[in-house]
């Protein structure tokens, strides 16, 4: 059906902070994605269908048309760096904030040893438009997860992660050092589906941007 609309999403933070504002807009998943088995899930409205894919892919599946629209996360979308998809509406949910990040007192640019600092992250394209952009030469090691040993086992010198409320980070010694970005959850659209279904398109945009501007001043 060519009204029919695709909205890909991720489990977790993301899911469970877009429902309250999807429901304003009258959709509703059927089932849960935490105990469902299900990729494709059925929603209250027969026109739409969500998709459950990992946080990362959101900006792929709708650059290529495989979904209509999509929530993902400002970081995923620096990362991405994909031109083909619309970013509309800030959903200002899963708030956090991008930062570098040490041992108390670790020196940004690496200290005095003569050699580039070694920046341990998932987010390789942001770190290193953030250093660039400082006229920093640094060398990035990729890692996909518990960014905060890095630094504790000489692997790098410092990490650059997203960080909510810090306690990860002093939990292990760390403080934030430097601050990238504020993040948080953005709709994002496909530039064809922004053409062909904009009707569709539009009302849901404008149903979301709705239930959103109340909490724009919290």
């Amino acid at each position: 059906m060519p009204d029919t609309l695709t909205i890909a999403l991720s489990k977790g933070r993301i899911f469970e902070q877009a429902v309250p504002l999807l429901a304003v807009a009258g959709i509703g998943a059927t089932e849960d994605p935490e105990t469902s088995r299900k990729l494709i899930l059925s929603t209250d409205d027969p026109q739409v269908k969500l998709v459950i894919i990992r946080a990362s892919d959101v900006p792929t599946y709708v650059e290529y048309g495989a979904a209509d629209l999509g929530v993902a996360g400002k970081d995923v979308l620096l990362e991405h760096g994909g031109d083909g998809l619309y970013e509309p509406l800030d959903l200002r949910i899963a708030r956090c904030r991008m930062v570098v990040a040490g041992m108390p007192g670790a020196l940004l640019d690496g200290g005095t040893d003569h050699r580039r600092p070694r920046i341990a992250t998932k987010y390789v394209r942001c770190a290193e438009r953030h250093f660039a952009a400082k006229g920093q030469q640094v060398e990035i090691i990729k890692l996909y997860g518990s960014m905060e040993l890095a630094p504790l086992v000489g692997l790098a010198d410092l990490i650059v992660d997203l960080v909510e409320s810090g306690n990860t980070l002093k939990a292990n010694g760390l403080v934030p050092l430097e601050h990238i970005c504020d993040i948080s959850s953005r709709l994002v659209v496909n530039k064809a589906s922004w053409k062909m279904k904009h009707a569709r398109v539009t009302a849901l945009l404008d149903a979301l941007r709705a239930a959103v501007e109340p909490g724009a001043a919290a």
